[in-house]
């Protein structure tokens, strides 16, 4: 069947096609490309032609100098009637990382890779092999540090994987270790803490435990069998909550991060009053010390003993 006489809009799609295609095969006869597209050698040495008035606008619209407009090998066409594309106009300047932007994506995805369920499908390794080699310069090394709650976590996929129970050493704050045998659902990662969500065997519930906490876990042989459980939000109040009162100025509240959402804040003027309820009245001392001086915690006196207490530790280290 011959092929058909193009109009104005076929023509402009098949240019938009031409393009790429010429470019992928490097070169290639007028008369290969004419029964590729399925119009006379005729027209596609004439689209071909057009090719080199059409490029890339510079200021103004205009097109300014001469490798702003497509170019080709005009000699190899009008000799040898094979087409070659010299000048593609952009089309090869693909957008660019700079070194920071890729470093900053590449440590939030290495972030998602610690994620247990998340960083063991390939698709991650996959995306940060891609974001390395796609910076405009070589990224720096980026370390998301974990070390504390590392085996924990590694540990904790190997169950999630295997479809079994951990079994660990838990110390809550002021109270003894326990062992606790827990069919693991999530691990999460709040303002720079992590923490693992599990059907806890001792205490027959949802429970959260903070990886900061864990130590001594183990791989069980016990199936589990709450490992597609609803879970609760991870600050959810609770009954045994404690209310902390702390005060700050107005624009630090923001930066109470995951707290914020669930504070009630008042006062005006510079200073703002806001009242929290925790599950543990010492896990504030860590916001306390990151804020430099900016939050005051107010009362209970436990949880402004446990930041006077962590402040005093960690001055001990410089001494």
């Amino acid at each position: 069947m011959s092929a058909q006489p193009l109009v104005a809009t076929d023509r402009a799609s098949l240019i938009l096609q031409l393009v790429p295609y010429l470019i992928s095969k490097g070169e290639v006869t007028v008369a290969d490309a004419a029964r590729d597209f399925d119009v006379e050698a005729d027209e596609m040495r004439s689209m071909v032609e057009k090719l080199t008035v059409i490029g890339l606008p510079g200021d103004g619209g205009f097109w300014q100098m001469a490798n702003d407009l497509f170019d080709i090998d005009w000699d190899l066409l009008d000799e040898q009637d094979t087409i070659s594309i010299t000048n593609a106009v952009a089309l090869e300047r693909t957008p660019r990382l700079t070194a920071r932007e890729a470093a900053a994506l590449l440590a939030g995805l290495q972030l998602a890779a610690s994620l247990p369920g998340v960083g063991d499908s390939g698709v991650v390794q996959g995306l940060l092999a891609k974001l390395a080699a796609g910076a405009s310069s070589a990224p720096a090394e980026v370390i998301v540090a974990t070390p504390v709650v590392d085996d924990v976590r590694t540990t904790v996929a190997d169950a999630v994987q295997r479809g079994v129970a951990v079994s660990f050493s838990y110390r809550a704050p002021d109270a003894p270790a326990t062992t606790r045998t827990v069919d693991p659902v999530k691990v999460h990662i709040a303002d720079g803490q992590w923490y693992l969500q599990g059907w806890c065997h001792l205490r027959q519930a949802i429970r959260t435990f903070h990886l900061d906490r864990v130590s001594d876990v183990v791989l069980t042989d016990i199936p589990s069998t709450h490992g597609a459980d609803p879970l609760p939000g991870l600050f959810e109040p609770g009954e045994t909550d404690v209310v902390v009162e702390l005060r700050c100025r107005k624009d630090v509240v923001p930066l109470l991060g995951e707290f914020a959402a669930r504070a009630v804040v008042r006062g005006k003027g510079e200073f703002r009053s806001v009242s929290l309820r925790v599950g543990d009245e010492r896990s504030l001392k860590r916001l306390a010390a990151r804020l430099g001086g900016d939050v005051e915690i107010v009362s209970p006196p436990e949880a402004r003993e446990a930041a006077r207490t962590w402040a005093d530790a960690g001055l001990a280290q410089y001494a």
